[in-house]
């Protein structure tokens, strides 16, 4: 009996290697969540840049020549394009894009016929809403406005010509596809109503709607 009670007084107390299992637990855990806190709310930067392959699709509509015959007898080829956009975040849901290119060359036909070209730079600046800024697919709309420079005209033998600027309300809705968390896939549609004067002599013969719709898909960058 001696020798049994020695040994219990020995040995600690039950009730101390729990309260001691019961505290590491709850810094663990403590430890455990602030990391992950940590990690879900690091910041993803202002930032972003996007490389994307563009197709313009045109309205191909006009009006008659001379203000007589058929309408729609001048169109402008479709063709694909790249682009530059780049983005910067306001708050998570608030962002402006300015979306850029190099400068193009268009042909012109007329009744289905090349009669020339022309070229111009569309820079485009908008305001973009995205509803869900922490999630995997991330959707957007955007509103803003373009302003297409037109220069270099060689059309029907220098005897046309279009004019300079032309200032159009555009609109954009798309998606990001978080790949990482700086890279994503993007996936853009834009409708710019644009138009311009044909010109004969300084004389008004016909309004071109070019009005394009632009495709886009491409990849981003976000830092």
């Amino acid at each position: 009996m001696v020798a049994t009670a020695a040994v219990m007084m020995a040995l600690p107390p039950l009730h101390a290697y729990a309260a001691d299992a019961a505290t590491n637990t709850a810094t663990g855990a403590a430890g455990g969540t602030a990391a992950g806190t940590a990690a879900g709310t690091e910041p993803e930067g202002n930032w972003m840049v996007r490389l994307r392959g563009t197709y313009l699709d045109f309205a191909q509509k006009s009006d008659p020549v001379g203000g007589a015959g058929a309408s729609d007898r001048i169109g402008v080829n479709n063709k694909w394009i790249p682009e530059l956009d780049v983005t910067y975040f306001f708050t998570p849901h608030i962002a402006a894009e300015l979306v850029l290119t190099v400068p193009q060359k268009q042909d012109v036909h007329l009744d289905g016929n090349r009669i020339g070209t022309f070229k111009h730079l569309p820079p485009t600046l908008l305001v973009q809403y995205h509803f869900l800024p922490h999630a995997t697919i991330r959707p957007y709309v955007g509103a803003g406005l373009n302003f297409t420079r037109i220069w270099g005209e060689d059309l029907a033998g220098n005897t046309l010509s279009l004019d300079r600027w032309s200032i159009a309300p555009a609109l954009q809705i798309g998606m990001d596809y978080r790949l990482t968390r700086r890279w994503y896939l993007n996936a853009d549609i834009k409708k710019v109503w644009l138009s311009s004067d044909v010109k004969a002599a300084g004389a008004k013969v016909s309004e071109v709607k070019l009005d394009p719709w632009l495709f886009s898909v491409g990849v981003g960058y976000r830092f």
